[in-house]
């Protein structure tokens, strides 16, 4: 097949091979009406840009840095491989990403020149160093996932202090009065404001929670699994536990299989994030949606604005999550719990 170049479209379309350049970069310097002409061309004939020579000319490598808190454990690889599949689908043509871990550059310096942008899917006050080394550099830069104290960053999170709130308010008005929970990573901001939201329902409802209903996970299976079964075989068990992610509640439920409890007639349990598996779990999991497609197709467009240097309209929002009722919560509400 014949290699479609610059050179063959400006033949058809009768122009020079300038013309042709500057009007798929969309330069006013080139009509409206020949430019489309001249896309439409390029479309018909399967034209590929050459990435590599036009990186070089404007200085480019056309990758896209994204960046996560902590890989090894705590950042669930549900979420990360949501992050990663969304960003790649919202990126336009011809970018690739490169994910990468910021505990990495702890001790190292960030090669920042070679990214052309970055996303910082931030969990913890612990990478806000890590932030202010690519704001002060100035490389283009949105974060996500957490909310910043800073107005100089373009910034997207969602409410998980919301999010835990309708949950546990929903299994309190299926009648359940004592409750457990799970925690995740100790040191990550959507840890920190789930178990405030816990703490803030246990209060409104005059709940108290025993210190054996209280468990710390790592947001990873496993963590949840062995959580669970601390919780079991210590004391009387809760009516409904809350598992701070759904990774988390995959290993929790497990646990009571294994130890005998059925879900939910014996123990109810409330997940977080409805990752794409938790609708075809035995049960279907009730759990919060976190809008973690729409919040980085928003974070990449923006990115890509910065990117063309266009000013970001909206360089801050919160995005409210979405309760999902399904069958992992038992109804009390015509029991009498002892």
């Amino acid at each position: 097949m014949e290699n479609i170049t610059i050179m063959t479209i400006a033949k058809i379309a009768h122009v020079s091979h300038t013309t042709v350049s500057r009007a798929l970069n969309d330069s006013p310097l080139v009509k409206e009406k020949t430019k489309q002409r001249i896309r439409q061309i390029a479309d018909e004939m399967g034209y590929v840009p050459n990435l590599n020579a036009k990186g070089l000319v404007k200085n480019q490598s056309f990758l896209i840095g994204i960046f996560f808190s902590e890989m090894k454990t705590g950042t669930s690889p549900s979420f990360l491989v949501d992050v990663m599949n969304k960003a790649r689908e919202s990126l336009p043509k011809g970018y690739i990403i490169s994910v990468d871990s910021m505990d990495n550059y702890s001790e190292q310096a960030l090669p920042t020149n070679r990214y052309d942008g970055v996303i910082v899917v931030s969990q913890s006050t612990d990478d806000d160093d890590f932030i202010e080394t690519l704001a002060s550099q100035q490389v283009p830069l949105v974060v996500l996932n957490r909310k910043l104290e800073r107005d100089d960053v373009v910034n997207y999170a969602t409410d998980d202090y919301l999010g835990a709130q309708m949950l546990l308010r929903y299994a309190v008005r299926m009648g359940h009065k004592k409750f457990g929970i799970i925690e995740g990573q100790s040191r990550f901001i959507s840890s920190l404001e789930r178990r405030r939201a816990f703490n803030d329902v246990m209060a409104e409802n005059h709940f108290e929670v025993l210190p054996d209903h209280i468990k710390n996970g790592n947001y990873l299976p496993e963590s949840g699994y062995l959580a669970m079964k601390e919780m079991l075989t210590v004391s009387q068990a809760p009516t409904c536990v809350f598992v701070a992610n759904d990774d988390m509640a995959i290993g929790a439920i497990r646990a009571c299989n294994d130890l005998g409890y059925r879900v939910p007639e014996d123990i109810s349990i409330l997940g977080f994030d409805d990752m794409g598996y938790t609708k075809y779990l035995v049960p279907r999991l009730t759990t919060v949606s976190k809008p973690t497609p729409t919040l980085v197709e928003t974070g990449v467009s923006a990115l890509t604005k910065l990117l063309k240097d266009v000013p970001v309209s909206t360089p801050k929002r919160v995005f409210p999550p979405t309760l999902v009722i399904r069958d992992s919560v038992k109804n009390l509400r015509n029991e009498t719990q002892s």
